[in-house]
Order: C-alpha cells, then structure tokens, then sequence
C-alpha cells in the first residue's frame, strides 16, 4: 500500500465517522507563547480543551505538519542515526471535543488498525496508564476493560506516568493516554522474546504508532490536577511510521515517503545507499540526514519563517546547516545540494500540503542562498583551524567554542579535523562554554506563568474593536500574574473588549481602563492563541467593578493608515514587478510600516517610483472600504482574496476591500474607511531580508509629512553651502570629481615617498641570527603603500623579515612581512599576535604576512625591538 493511499485511507475512514477533515495549520506557530512549532498534531485545538473557544465541529481528523527540534520534544540529535526519529513529521489525527470518549476512540483505532489496514493483531500491544498516588490519580482500569474486547490480558501493559500520561507542558490540559505499539520482528524472534517484553524498550523493531490521549485534567501552576468541565479525546499517530508498518518494512527510511529521496541523493552524490545503522556508516546516516531535514526546512519556509540568528529562524537554519555538514563531511559534496530536492519534494506532497509546490522557486532559492552561504562559513572555518598554533597538538575547548559560535563551526566537524590532523580535543571544555553560554540565555529569558484566576464565569471573549474605540460595562473574566526577570506583569482578559491584539503584523492596542473612578494603563494588547490578553500596568482595587474601556484613539487612526497603505502597497507592488510577488512578513504601527515580499532582484529606483506613484494615486481616490466581515472562504478565494501562505484560515473569512479589482485580502487587521486619510504615502528604504525576499519601509500620513520636510530641509542645508545653489547635483558631482582628483594625486605623492624610503631602507637590513632584518617606525601612514614597501624590500633579500610601524588617526599599526624561503621557520601571523601587546592591541594573518593594530602608538618602538628578541629566542 503507497503512502498516499495510506493516508487517504485514515481520513476516509474518519470521515464516515462523521468527522470534519480540516487542513494541516502551519508548522510554525504565531499566537501560541508557549510553542515555537506545531509539535503535536493538537496544536490548533488547544483553545478547544482549554476552553477559550467553542467549536463550530466536535469531531475532526486531519494529517498535521509537526516539527520536533526544541524543547521538551527535540528529536533532532536522533535523526539519521536511527530508523524512526526526524524532524518534520506527519501525525494522523482525530479528536473529540466534548463527544465521544474513550470506548469509541479505542474501538475505532482498533477497527482501522486491523480492520481496514489489516494489521497483524497479534503484533500489536497496548499500553495503560497504571495510576499515580502522587497526583491521587488512579489505574485506567476503564480503558484496559475496553482493550480487552480486543486483545488478550498479556497484550496489554500497565505503564507509568511518564509513559502513560500525556500532558500539554507545564500546566494545562491533560490526561492518562494509551498507546499502540507493533512488533516488526521477524517471527523467530518474536519466538524467542515476547514483544510485550521489548515496548518502551528503545527497540527500533517495536515502536509506538499510535497514541490515544484521553483528555480529563487540568495541570496547574501549583502542580495539582482539575478536572475539565468536558472530557475530550485526541491522538496522534506517526504517519512514516504507520507506513513503515503497512509497506513490510524495517526502517522509516525504506518506505516510499522516503526512498525517491535516498535516491536523488545517490544520483547527486555518486555513493550508494546501503541502510546500514551502523554508526560508522557516514554516508548512510548522511543521506537519511537530508532526506528528512530537506523536509523540514522546505515545509517551515513555505509556511512563512525564513533561516535567520534568532528564535524559529535560527532553529531552521541550524537543521538545514546540519544537512550542510553531512553532505560536506560524509559524502564529499561540496557544492550545495539540498536545493536540488525541493521540487521533488513539492511534488510528492502537492496533494496534501500544496503551499511548497505554489512556492517552489521562491523556497528552492532561499536553501541554496542557505547553503552557498554555510558552505563559505565551512571554507573560512577551514582556514581558520589551518592557522591555529596549538600547543601539544591539542586544541582547546574553548577554541572550539569559539569556532562553533563565532564562525558557525559544527563540533563534529572541528572533532572530525583534529582526528585527521592527530590532535586531541578538550571536549570537556567545550561543553562547559556551550553550558556557560545556555545558563547565560536561560537566565536572561526566566519566566515563570502563574495559574488564570476566575473573576467572573465566562469564556468567550467579544471582540468589538472594528466600530467602536469605547465600551462601556465590560467584565474581567480572569487574570494572572507572569514573572519575567523577577518582575511582575499583570495580563487581564475581558468579557469583551474595542482593543486589537497584536496580529497579521499590526500592532497591539494601547489605553485605558476604568474600573469605576481608578484608572489602569493597557501597555499591550496580544493574543494567545485566540485569546485576547490586556497587558496592564497594575491590578486595579475592586477587579469586580464594571469597565470603561478606552483605546488610544490617536495611535490607531495612525496605525489603520498604515495598515490600509501595506494593502495598497502589496496590491502595487505585483503589479509593478509581477504576481510572483507574495507578502513574507510585515508590521504595522503608528509610525511606520515594514513589508517582506517575495523578489529576487533589487527593486529599481524606477520601479520604486511607480509603486509611490501609483499607491500615492489611490491615496487621492479617496476609495471606500469594503469589509466582508464574515463570508465562506470558498466565495473569497472567488473574489480573487489573496491568502498568505503560512496563515491558518477558518471556514468563515474576513475580506478587506480598495475596489475590487485593485486590492482584495483577507485580513483581521484594522483599517481606514476610505484611503484619503492616508493623507500621503512615502517609501524610505528598499532593502534585502533574506535570499529572494525584500523589505520595504515607508511612512503614511503625518510621518510622511515629517519624512519629506526633514529631505526639503537637509536638501536646502547643502545648497547652502554652495555660491551657486541653482543645481544642486551638479555642484556635488564636480565636488566628488574634484575630490578623486585631489586623492589620485595623494597616493601618487604616497608611492613616490614609498619609492624614496625603499631606496634609503634597502641598505638597513641587519643580521639577526642568521635573518636579514629591517625594522622601522614610518612616518608614512598610507596602509596600502606601507604593504607595498615592506614585499618590495622583503623581495630584494633573501631570508628577510621586515617590520614596520607607523601611526594613523591616534592609533598605532604594525606590519609584518616574512620572505618566503623561511615561512615556515618563522610566522609572520605568530610573531605580530606576540609583539602587538606593546602596542594594547592584536592582530593575526598568515604565515608571510601580518598586520596588527593597537590603542598605543607610544609602544610602537618597543613591538619593533620585540622582533628582534622573538628571532632570537626562535
């Protein structure tokens, strides 16, 4: 059975269950502060079980996009080493909201399993939560006696919390679960150990496929356990390992979602593929490797988070340099290849998870700009590690820490070095630094979430702000108190409420509240998962009062400028530069707006001034907004709306509108009733963000107003500065002219004082052990006729060290030139990092040439003497 009918077959099947198949929501995650990624198939439910928010359907099914990497569940360091972890993941689900419960859950995972699939049943063991008195929970006695209409008492275990009770995190939803696991050992070896025997063992061969959570708690903050008000089921089941199970084989990696993969790589790499798990076997675990991390790499990009240093990003960029490192270290590719995967890839999955292959160029170019990037990183480390003086041939762990974490260095490759090299390797050392640097993170990031306090009963929360700034007679439904840095933060939801949270890159809302005559500062406005939070200053007296809730009117007139201007801008910019053109990220607030768009090239400045031209001209249409509040997504993708990709839509849309046939969206954001109150519409920067996307910034409104003001004034400053003010341009022009012409003729002065010097220098080399050696403070302070000087004298002597000082802007500078027949006697890269501390500086190159620069130009004669004394002690 292929993966794809594999697939089909569990959504079919829980459909005439009569669930609601939904699509997979994005595998990054925007409005959940606990999560970075989609870890669990659960994930977009999660306001269903805490009761934020009410479900239009108690039943759904659906195959979700997971990602395990960071935090509690990170599989990452598993991947490719053995035959069923990996980052992005596949997790078969379905749930009950408040419906059905356990009975009905176990008997049609059993119905699918072995019914529909036709799974062996006596390869199949079941596991039960045993209880714990801790939390004076009891054994699921209950889901054991459902069990045992199924398989015999020997087929099912008792196992213990950490097992057999799943939970969210630290607090929230949560329960006893009961998980399927299937033998895949020949029978011979079932014959000789009972598989009962080997679940939870770590087999490879005995493995988790399905895990059946059963909903009943809540975690508090204290540690104790609430029962829910309604009791939900949702699970999880491992679709690459399901398939591992129903295709006959042994490993994930040798059924069809990841074989086309394994061959591409053989093709691209010219090495074969032997599935060997073997921890010698580097080229096997490299392309298991890739196979998998192109997946996760390619999927996190379509969804919207591009590689970058900080939070997702970097998570993506470390996966996709990890992919990098394989292939570099163990299949001897050194040209990128991961990008090459990406339309097979997208191909593969266009059935179920179309957004890559509606992206595929855009996120084929962003993993090769990755790795021609990493790849230069590798070449520089490489030669980093070629200059190291070691001592012993050992290097330090703290060395090595410096090459993983100022130059991007893998350990494993600096280990792999060392090895080849015969050096040893402080480990030790290193993973101290590593340490060191996490307790540093942890520390500045501690945050500890107190437990919501009930004000008033009530869960859903109204949101009112798209016609009113004001409202009277709100309730506080609950509060809590969040730690960060030993300082409290008060987060306050309401029954209803005119502030916007955060969201779709506009900003949160700011203002006030009253609770009867005292007044509470709102800082911010944000959303957990659909949750709407005030942050507030303080916690009011009386929490039970009736509220006045008061937006700031100013900060959101100017920030709905903005936001409508961001449409109009996205609407001109594909038409300008063509409908590849997709949004990538953006903010919006009351200063200014920040767009991210797809383009693979610099926007001209031609181009730039048709985007103005033409948002500045519906500007002056003065054009009405059309807002669908609530419509079918169906009729919006009619209207021709465009989505974003990333973005987890509902069944019911909103449908922002500047005539329809220039700009239609799909947006919860906040905007102007009608585009003349922009005022004005003004671009400030084009830049680039990342491979093939770039940023644009502009400013709407009174900031433009500033914007162009400030230009008039600076632009009459210059003038100024001019006898004749008429054109302007033309008086800069001839200044730059007359500027290069004056430094043209600067370095020829130069090179004609470095001519005379050479010629009075060349007879000042002395005998020093054996070396001829020049040393000299210059009063020549041109770097570039400097160098030149010292190869030209270096040249004409055999065995010739030469050394040069000389001042520039108050700081002092040294060079080192070491003549090639005795470079490898003497470094001119160790000997200038020894005599520049005379100098309160450093400096570093290679073994022919350094250079060095320090804080104190009156050590400059004593750095030269040191020279002397190094040739000497050497």
């Amino acid at each position: 059975m292929q993966s794809r009918e594999i697939r089909k077959k569990f959504l079919d099947f829980f459909e005439t269950k009569k669930h609601k198949i939904v699509a997979s929501a994005p595998i990054v995650l925007k409005n959940d502060p606990t999560l970075m990624f989609t870890n669990a198939g659960m994930n977009q439910f999660k306001d269903y079980f805490l009761g934020n928010k009410a479900s239009e359907n108690n039943r759904i099914a659906d195959t979700q996009k997971c990602l395990r990497v960071s935090g509690k569940h990170n599989d990452l360091e598993e991947v490719g080493i053995d035959s069923y972890h990996h980052t992005m993941f596949e997790m078969l689900g379905n749930w009950s909201i408040g419906d059905y419960f356990k009975k009905e859950a176990i008997d049609w995972a059993y119905e699918l399993l072995v019914d529909v699939y036709g799974l062996d049943k006596d390869r199949l063991y079941i596991t039960v939560f045993e209880g714990d008195e801790e939390d004076g929970v009891e054994a699921d006695d209950e889901a054991f006696d459902f069990w045992k209409a199924y398989f015999p008492e020997d087929h099912i275990l008792y196992c213990d919390k950490k097992d057999n009770f799943w939970e969210m995190g630290d607090t929230g939803p949560c329960g006893p679960c009961s998980e399927i696991h299937i033998d895949l050992r020949p029978d011979e070896e079932r014959a000789k150990v009972p598989g009962r025997e080997l679940v939870n063992k770590d087999d490879p061969m005995v493995v988790e496929i399905w895990n059946l959570v059963f909903i009943q708690f809540n975690r508090m903050a204290n540690k104790s356990l609430e029962e829910l008000p309604a009791k939900h089921v949702d699970t999880g089941m491992g679709f690459e390992r399901l398939c591992m199970a129903l295709q006959n084989k042994t490993s994930n990696y040798d059924t069809d979602v990841f074989t086309p993969f394994i061959e591409l790589i053989e093709k691209i790499s010219g090495k074969k593929y032997t599935g060997s798990y073997d921890l010698q076997a580097k080229s096997d675990i490299a392309m298991r490797v890739i196979a998998d991390h192109i997946r996760a790499v390619a999927f996190t990009i379509a969804d919207g988070e591009l590689p970058s240093n900080t939070g997702a990003g970097y998570v993506i960029r470390r996966i996709l340099r990890r992919g990098v490192r394989y292939y570099y270290s163990f299949l001897d590719v050194k040209e990128p290849m991961m990008h090459q995967l990406i339309p097979l890839l997208a191909e593969n999955f266009s059935d179920v998870f179309p957004e890559l292959i509606a992206q595929k160029e855009f996120v084929q170019n962003v993993v090769l700009e990755e790795e021609k990037s990493f790849l230069k990183t590798l070449a520089g480390g490489l030669k980093r590690i070629d200059n190291l003086i070691l001592n012993d041939n050992h290097l330090e762990g703290k060395v090595a820490f410096e090459l993983y974490d100022t130059y991007g260095f893998p350990f494993d490759l600096t280990r792999l070095i060392a090895s080849e090299k015969g050096w040893t390797l402080d480990k030790l050392g290193f993973d101290l630094a590593l340490q060191e640097q996490k307790d540093r993170a942890r520390k500045d990031s501690k945050k500890i979430t107190g437990d919501w306090n009930t004000v008033h009963v009530g869960s859903e929360v109204e949101f009112h702000g798209y016609d009113l700034l004001k409202m009277e007679d709100a309730k506080a439904l609950r509060y809590r108190i969040v730690t960060v840095k030993d300082k409290p933060q008060y987060q306050l939801v309401l029954d209803k409420t005119p502030f916007y949270a955060e969201g779709g890159g506009q900003v949160g809302d700011t203002g006030l509240l009253w609770f009867g005559d005292e007044k509470v500062e709102v800082i911010n406005t944000k959303k957990e998962n659909d949750l709407i939070i005030h942050l507030i200053k303080k916690l009011p007296e009386n929490l039970e009062a009736p509220i006045r809730a008061e937006v700031n009117a100013r900060k959101r007139g100017l920030t709905e400028n903005n936001h409508s201007a961001t449409h109009l801008l996205h609407a001109a910019l594909r038409r300008v530069l063509g409908e590849h053109v997709h949004q990538k990220g953006s903010l919006v607030n009351e200063k200014y707006l920040r767009f991210d768009f797809s383009h693979f090239s610099k926007v001209t400045d031609e181009e730039i001034a048709r985007i103005e031209a033409m948002v500045n001209e519906k500007v002056r249409a003065n054009i009405q907004l059309r807002e669908d509040r609530s419509i079918p997504i169906a009729q919006a993708q009619e209207s021709g709306a465009m989505m974003l990709f990333g973005e987890k839509y509902g069944e019911e849309v909103r449908m922002i509108t500047f005539d329809k046939d220039y700009s239609v969206e799909l947006c919860g954001g906040c905007h102007v009733d009608a585009t003349g109150s922009i005022g004005q519409f003004k671009i400030i920067s084009e830049s680039a963000v990342a491979a093939g996307v770039r940023r644009i910034e502009a400013v709407s409104s009174i900031e433009a107003e500033k914007f162009i003001n400030k230009e008039l004034e600076e632009l009459k400053s210059i003038r100024g500065l001019f006898k004749n003010p008429v054109n302007t341009a033309k008086n800069v022009f001839s200044l730059q002219e007359e500027n290069k012409k004056l430094k043209k003729q600067m370095e020829e002065m130069m090179v004609a004082q470095a001519a005379n010097l050479q010629d009075a220098l060349s007879n000042d080399f002395v005998d020093c052990h054996g070396v001829q050696l020049l040393t000299k403070k210059l009063s020549l302070n041109d770097t570039g006729a400097v160098k030149t000087l010292a190869y030209n004298l270096c040249k004409s002597k055999p065995e010739s060290i030469v050394g040069f000082g000389f001042e520039k802007d108050g700081k002092a500078q040294l060079m080192i030139v070491v003549s090639e027949d005795i470079s490898e006697s003497y470094s001119a890269g160790t000997m200038i990092r020894e005599v520049s501390k005379h100098i309160r500086g450093g400096g570093g190159g290679q073994a022919f040439f350094a250079t060095a620069g320090g804080k104190y130009p009156e050590g400059i004669e004593d750095a030269l003497k040191a020279i002397k004394d190094y040739i000497k002690e050497h």
